[in-house]
């Protein structure tokens, strides 16, 4: 299986962008930004779901050995949306396609937030209690800048987040 091209972003097989998608997709990011970054920085629905897919990571990963399994909730909880983008993606389906990024974006905020913890360990935490991104910067030698790390996964989410808005409106306006 063949990665599709780069320049197929520009093709004029995407699906139409109705004005209604737009709008949509805007008041979603807009209330995802707000949600995300302010007050407990959790978005009810979608970090919910996270939570369960960083869960079901762990095991699913620990299928390929015992010190890849504390990567695994992470690895998990990002595998749902990209594999949506992927498949929608691949399809040209173009709202499909920004709300998974959308999601995306929205996943990197709520790891980074427990990037940003591993030092403090103030976040309660699912099954034995340990913390998985202590654990991983210890590993990569890396735990005192872990809120600088946070912070760049967190520019990333709203760099994914903006730009498929900007994407989403361009594809809008060439439809017009």
């Amino acid at each position: 299986m063949a990665l599709p091209p780069l320049d197929s972003f520009n093709d004029d097989d995407w699906s139409v962008v109705p004005p209604f998608a737009l709008i949509s997709y805007l008041v979603a990011a807009v209330l995802i930004l707000w949600l995300a970054n302010t007050g407990e920085g959790w978005v009810y629905l979608l970090d919910n779901a996270n939570l369960a897919f960083h869960e079901a990571g762990h095991p699913i990963f620990s299928v390929l050995g015992e010190s890849i399994t504390v990567y695994g909730g992470t690895m998990g909880q990002l595998a749902f949306p990209l594999a949506a983008a992927w498949t929608f993606r691949r399809q040209h389906v173009t709202t499909s396609y920004a709300f998974s990024l959308l999601w995306l974006g929205e996943n990197l905020f709520n790891i980074a937030r427990y990037m940003a913890d591993a030092r403090a360990q103030i976040l309660p935490l699912v099954g034995n209690g340990e913390h998985d991104w202590t654990e991983i910067f210890s590993r990569w030698h890396v735990l005192g800048s872990d809120t600088t790390i946070a912070g760049l996964v967190r520019f990333l989410g709203w760099v994914i987040i903006i730009s498929t808005g900007l994407w989403l409106a361009y594809r809008k306006q060439q439809n017009d």
